[in-house]
Parts: structure tokens; sequence; C-alpha cells
């Protein structure tokens, strides 16, 4: 049996035209050997898989090469291409620093960088790895880095630049190489399969390109591997069996029952990928990156961002016009919380089926406010009757009541229009004076059962009383005295419900004035702001003194606190003076102040 070689050694690139991917840099590398620019070190930069170390040999190779190309690539038939190809060049040397990372092997490395090169320009040495170096090992090498004979070229390689000094990376030329796309990954497969006489699915391929996640290596790696599993054609069924990966479908039905809140349909597709074996975080993940796909589709500036093959792209655009965006945020933001939660939580399928159904909910809910409004606007008339209603706000009009003097008053008007909650958010702070005579009249109930406004109660156990279309407004006489027993009594019944303003309350002295005015003091503004106590306040004075035409006007009073300074014998004194049966303690017991 011949010795197998793996596709990511048998099909490495030779010359920088084969490199996959990294056309900049490599057209970089060929014009600075054209045009004898070469630096003394070389930082390669990148994720794994990308072709860092390749180019570090390819670009050794080249320099030395005795006969370069036009297009400045190695002929591979000089001593030095030779040398190099079978491993035996004395002039290229590989330093893994993942295992030679002490400060004796840095100072190995400087001596033989003391002997000039036998056949070829330069001496070339490639360090992988090199972020394992230890700190010591770097600063040895400082030195050498930044002033090596001419002779002497270093190539760095790492996957890690952060852990490398600053000192070391000023003096190197960078180059950051970049991961693969699906794209070029794909097409290089279809090389490989092509070579070694293996018909492979594009679908089947473009899992592969995916599951590699932008390293080549790995690509070669897993398509070995199907290979190995189903020999000469590798199909879409057989990847993502072998490879442990849900299929893009589920994710699309997922999506499908979720748009349109079928709940149980999707519980029971989560059972059917649970039962296949795929964990409930990688399915969780999944359904985020599909999510994030599809509000990437849904704009056509944004679907250039997709790393996917042009057919799967169609798909998502397809079901992206379905999927309103304010839908796929909301989804989106349920899904990150899940996953955050997801590590610590003891029952995890039950965290993500309850935030599927969330995820249905939201769904649903966005039919409940036009249904909501429909009904509400709904005629409240029989069919082929016109409702009537005033020119000017559509209110009942009642006739005009007369009190006992016999003068008329105001009638009260009852609109059956709901109540504007941002007009009642924006009232004027502390204007609690009415314009004309009326009475708080109490919102009827939503279509939804919810009330529309905040019902204002004077107890907890007092319910409020329904208003008849036929109520006259009040205007009895009350006198002073009368005012300051019901305001008592309200302070009394409010210590229960709010003890804070019952107090505030109890401490005002309400003053009757022309109009049924009260005037009254406040200490401050800050309990008086709460519309619902203040408000209750003034139900309570209209009821109990019989009299629509109560308005409250409270008088913000500013209470300056001095504190005043007392020697130790004034404090007490003034203790004294409080409480008399202290003198007589000291007295009694023969005590003395010190004072």
């Amino acid at each position: 049996m011949d010795n197998f070689i793996v596709s990511a050694r048998k099909y490495r690139p030779a010359t920088f035209d084969m490199v996959v991917g990294q056309s900049a840099i490599t057209s970089t590398l060929k014009n600075a050997i054209r045009n004898n620019m070469l630096a003394q070190a070389f930082l390669f930069t990148g994720p794994r898989g990308v072709g860092k170390t390749t180019c570090a040999r390819i670009l050794a190779k080249t320099i030395n090469c005795l006969n370069p190309t036009p297009e400045m690539e190695a002929c591979d038939q000089c001593e030095s291409c030779v040398s190099f190809r079978q491993s035996a060049s004395f002039n290229i040397h590989e330093l893994d620093a993942a295992s030679n990372n002490s400060v004796d092997d840095i100072r190995n490395l400087v001596d033989q960088v003391r002997i000039p090169p036998q056949v070829g320009k330069y001496k070339i040495y490639i360090i992988d790895e090199v972020h394992m170096l230890s700190a010591a090992a770097f600063n040895a090498f400082l030195k050498t880095l930044e002033e090596p004979p001419s002779y002497a070229k270093f190539i760095l390689a790492t996957t890690e630049k952060h852990k490398i000094i600053p000192t070391i990376l000023s003096r190197c030329q960078i180059y950051d190489f970049k991961r693969i796309t699906v794209e070029d990954i794909k097409k290089y497969l279809l090389y490989v399969a092509g070579q070694e006489g293996v018909n492979a699915e594009p679908e089947a391929l473009d899992i592969i390109a995916q599951k590699a996640d932008g390293a080549l290596r790995d690509a070669l790696s897993l398509f070995d591997q199907m290979v190995s599993f189903s020999g000469d054609s590798i199909t879409y069924k057989n990847v993502i069996k072998n490879l442990n990966v849900l299929d893009y479908e589920y994710y699309f039905r997922v999506t499908d029952h979720l748009l349109h809140g079928m709940s149980s349909e999707t519980l029971l597709l989560l059972n059917e990928i649970i039962d296949k074996g795929f964990d409930g975080q990688h399915f969780l993940n999944g359904l985020g990156s599909h999510f994030r796909n599809l509000l990437l589709s849904s704009d056509i500036a944004t679907v250039q961002l997709l790393d996917l093959s042009p057919q799967l792209i169609s798909q998502y655009e397809a079901q992206a016009s379905a999927c309103p965006p304010d839908f796929l945020l909301n989804a989106l933001q349920l899904i990150t919380q899940c996953d955050l939660n997801y590590a610590r939580s003891s029952n995890k399928r039950l965290l993500l089926e309850v935030t599927l159904l969330q995820i249905c909910s939201q769904s649903n809910s966005d039919d409940l406010p036009v249904k909501a409004t429909e009904a509400s606007l709904a005629p409240l008339t029989k069919p082929g009757q016109q409702a009537k209603t005033s020119p000017t706000n559509s209110a009942t009009t009642h006739p005009t009541p007369t009190s006992k003097a016999g003068q008329p008053t105001t009638p009260i008007s009852r609109t059956a229009t709901k109540p504007d909650m941002g007009q009642i958010a924006e009232e004027p702070e502390a204007d609690y004076q009415k314009a004309g005579p009326k009475k708080t009249v109490r919102p009827a109930p939503s279509p939804s059962g919810k009330s529309s406004a905040r019902t204002i109660s004077i107890s907890a156990s007092e319910k409020p009383e329904a208003h008849k279309e036929d109520e006259p407004v009040e205007e009895t006489e009350f006198t002073q005295e009368s005012l300051q027993k019901v305001w008592t009594q309200f302070a009394e019944q409010y210590e229960n419900t709010s003890p804070s303003f019952a107090s505030v309350v109890s401490k005002c002295e309400p003053q009757l004035k022309e109009n049924y005015e009260i005037h009254f003091d406040v200490p401050n503004h800050i309990v008086f702001n709460d519309k619902i106590n203040v408000n209750a306040l003034i139900d309570f004075l209209r009821k109990h003194l019989a009299n629509s035409h109560i308005s409250l006007h409270p008088h913000i009073v500013d209470t300056v606190i001095q504190n005043t300074p007392y020697l130790d014998s004034e404090k007490f004194q003034l203790m004294v003076e409080r409480q008399p049966s202290l003198r007589l303690l000291v007295d009694e017991l023969g005590l003395e102040p010190d004072l």
C-alpha cells in the first residue's frame, strides 16, 4: 500500500499564483522581489489555515532561486529550488517556536546567522508560532532582528499577533492574512476533487467550505474525511450526516412556523432536531445566524455581507421579503438573551422552548392592535341608521339644569371619545383649578377590557359609582368649619393607602375663598405631583360638601431650615425646657453636667 498523503500537504501551493484568497499579499511580495526592496524581517499574521507558513516557504524559495521567471516565481529547476523541494536546503531554516522558545534556542539561532550562505543569496529563517517565545527570548532576539547581516532574512508567522511585544512588531513588515471566502474554498475543492477523480455535488462542497470557517487547510481535511466516508461520490446528505451539520431547510421551516405563530409545529420540529442528536445551543446559535442572514438579505446594500453561495442567498432573499424587520430584531434579542442564560440553566430544553414560544407570541401580537382598533371604531348604530352627533364634538346634549336660586348652571358634557393619555400626562404641574364647574368623569373601559386611563379611588374599600346621564351640578353653600371637618376626614381615610400624602394634607390649613376656591400652603411640591391623590381629594371634597364648583389652589412655601450653633450649656438648657424632669433627675442624683 502506498503511503497516503493528506490533501492539505499534497496540494499545498508551490508558487505565489497557486495561493488561494491572498492575492493582495502575494502581489506585494512579488513586487518587492522584482524591485529588490525586501525587508530584513516579515511578520505574517492571521487565522489558522490561511497560508501564512505556505507563503513564507514560497517567499524563501523564490528569493533564493537562481533563475526566477519574469513573473517573479521560482523556476523549480535550479540547485536551490531542488534542494528546497527535497527538504535538504542549508540556507532555509524552519524553527518551531512552540517547542524552541527558550533563550538558549534563540542564542543558537543568532550564532547560525553569522555564517553566510553557501548557495544562493540569502539565509532565511522561518519562525512559526513566534508568539510562543518567552519574554527573555524576545529580548535576546531584538538586536539581531533590528540589524541582521545583509544576507539574513527573517520570516515570522503567528496566529496571535497581540501576544508579540511591540519592539518586535516595530522591526517587521506586517502582513495580515484574511479568512478565505466560501466561494474561493469551494472552487479549490472542485479543483482537488477533479484531480482525485471524486464526483462531488456543489451543495456538498458548499457545506464543507462553510464548516471550514475560512481555513483552507480545515476544508481539505474535511474533504479527505468525506472521501473516506462516502468514497468517490460526495453528496449533500452524506456531508450533513457525517459532519453533524444541521440542514438549512430546518432553519427555513422553523422561521416559517415562528413567522405565522405556529407554536405547536415549532415545538414538534425542535423535538425532531433534538432527536437527531443535535445540541440545543448548536441549534440556537444556528437560528441566530439564520435570522442575522435574513436581516442582511432584506436590504440590497447589506446582501454583499453574506458569505454564502448564490443559490442560498436567493433563498434567503425570498424568505426575508416575508419577514418584518421588527420581528427579526425582537427574535434576535430573545435568542441572544437565551444564549446568555443557556449555560447556567438547569432545564436547557425548557429555556429553548420558552424562547421559541416568545418569538411566536411576537408574531401573533402584531395582529392584536389592528383588531382592537377595528373593534373600537365599529359603529354603535344598527346598519342603515345614522348616528346623531353635535356639529362640534359629537357630545350628547342634556337640558340645562337650574339651581335652587333659579340661576342656570353649566351642564355636564360627556363625550364618547377615548381620553388622550398624552394630554393627561402633559397637564401643567400644580394647576388644579378647573375651568368652569364640572365633575371628574371616569373613563369607560376600553374594548380590550382594560381601563384606558387611571381610575381615581378615594380609599381601598370604596368603589367609584356610575354617573347618571341626567345628574345635575351641585352648588351647596358650606362654611370654613365644615370644610376643615371634611378635610380632616379625608386625611384620616387616606392614611392607609398613602400615608405620606395624608400627613401633608393633615398639616395643611385650607382657607375658603370666593367662588369656592380653597387655598392652602404646602411645604413642597413633591407630594402634590401625584395627580391620582390630588384628584381624589377634589372628588372627596365635592362629594361630601355637595358642591361641584370646588377648586384647589395650593401655594408652595419653601421652608428654610436654619441651623443655629449652641454651646453645651445652651443645649442643656433647651433640653431642660423641653423635659423639666431632666432637671429633677440631675438634682436627685447629685449630678453636675460637664458644661
